[in-house]
């Protein structure tokens, strides 16, 4: 019998030996029906053991951690990895024929001692080839995992090849999905803590399927199919952009490092490329939320459109800023009052009453300030005719942070 003929039988025994191969397979029963290739040479290393006393040599032992890495390849969890291999054990000591034959107990002591150091020595040798492997898995696929969510948010990628690669996540790109951004207060030195709880919450909510949690240039970004978001029938949207963004805060709040955390939530859209034009919505929240200083925790795309089709054409903008508001510099104390009444006075449907409580101020104070404005500038808050272009030109004072900030030239 060669070498080689010896190593095809699964359990690793000779032929002749054939106990050896009912204690392999009866072992793999008790793991769960773990393929019984994974115990290699394992169970010669034990005869050997009870037999001479021989001690597993270095090349033995690297093969049984490749066994180890194999049994991670396969998706085999460890615990049932490591049963097979005490079961075998515990069979083989039972079934051990010369044994049954022995009465000195100094020859039954020392096999049994030499067969605990094998089973000792293979098992942590097993167990470390395993978690080996389970790492370098884990690094592949966030490895993949990155390469793909790159590729999604970036949107110019071939069709075929993304589905193809998406599908082992779990992702269907025929479904509606949006993209959520999550920004910290300042950079993380270690993300994992923030992905593990996003993960945890998304996935407990949503299920592990065509939801992906990954990070991006500082943020983490989760990809979610909008249709498996709560209904909140309050919102035109379904509630899919502010009950995501909620439930990541939420979340993220928890955890020590981060806060104040700002998520924001680009709209739904079909399709590959609905994914990419979600995400460029959420990250173009976040920076106009970083212009126009808003501490909101939650951003929703929806408040801040109006903000993208005026900062769209920024030249109009600062005209139109300097056309219409400008003049308010003259007034005593700079324009920054007068502007901030405007704004208020909007924000409240227009009501100066609602507007002096934000404001803290007194109603008159209000009036009075209204009246300065349609002095100074020639237009009035209170004429329909000209509400609209006082309110866009408000909109576009804060798009540019004036009057804290000169306006470009």
């Amino acid at each position: 019998m060669t070498k080689s003929a010896r190593r095809a039988d699964p359990a690793g025994a000779r032929p002749e030996d054939a106990w050896l191969v009912e204690v392999a397979r009866t072992a793999g029963v008790d793991a769960g029906g773990v393929p019984v290739e994974l115990l290699g040479d394992y169970l010669r290393l034990l005869t050997d053991a009870a037999v001479t006393g021989r001690r597993p040599r270095r090349g033995e032992l690297d093969a049984v951690g490749a066994l180890g890495r194999h049994a991670a390849e396969q998706g085999v969890s460890a615990g049932r990895v490591v049963r097979l291999y005490l079961s075998a054990a515990r069979r083989f000591w039972r079934e051990l024929p010369h044994l049954d034959r022995s009465t000195d107990s100094e020859t039954v002591r020392a096999a049994a001692d030499a067969v605990l150091h094998v089973v000792d020595t293979a098992v942590a040798t097993l167990a470390e080839g395993y978690v080996v492997a389970r790492r370098e898995l884990v690094r592949r696929e966030e490895t993949l995992r990155r390469e793909l969510v790159d590729d999604l948010l970036r949107g110019d990628s071939d069709l075929g090849g993304l589905v193809e690669r998406a599908e082992p996540f779990g992702l269907d790109l025929a479904r509606v999905h949006q993209v959520a951004l999550a920004a910290p207060s300042r950079r993380l030195p270690d993300t994992d803590a923030a992905i593990s709880a996003l993960e945890r919450v998304i996935f407990d909510r949503l299920g592990d399927r065509d939801v992906l949690v990954a990070t991006k240039e500082g943020l983490l970004v989760v990809i979610a199919p909008a249709d498996a978001l709560p209904v909140d029938r309050s919102t035109g949207d379904g509630g899919s952009v502010r009950n995501l963004g909620r439930m990541m805060h939420a979340e993220l709040d928890r955890l020590a490092r981060g806060r104040p955390w700002q998520v924001a939530v680009g709209r739904p859209h079909p399709g590959l490329y609905g994914i990419a034009r979600s995400y460029e919505e959420a990250r173009e929240a976040l920076a106009t939320a970083r212009r126009l200083h808003t501490d909101s925790p939650v951003i929703d795309t929806h408040d801040l459109l109006i903000y993208r089709v005026l900062l769209r054409d920024q030249p109009a903008m600062v005209d139109l800023v300097r056309a219409v508001l400008t003049p308010l510099s003259r007034a005593r104390g700079g324009a920054g009052p007068l502007l901030g009444t405007l704004s208020e006075y909007f924000a409240s449907g227009e009501v100066a009453t609602e507007a002096a409580r934000r404001l803290h101020v007194s109603v008159r104070t209000v009036t009075y300030r209204l009246d300065r404005i349609r002095t100074l500038s020639g237009y009035d808050p209170t004429d329909p005719r000209d509400r609209f272009t006082l309110h866009a030109a408000v909109l576009g004072a804060r798009a540019l942070d004036w009057p804290r900030q000169p306006l470009p030239t």
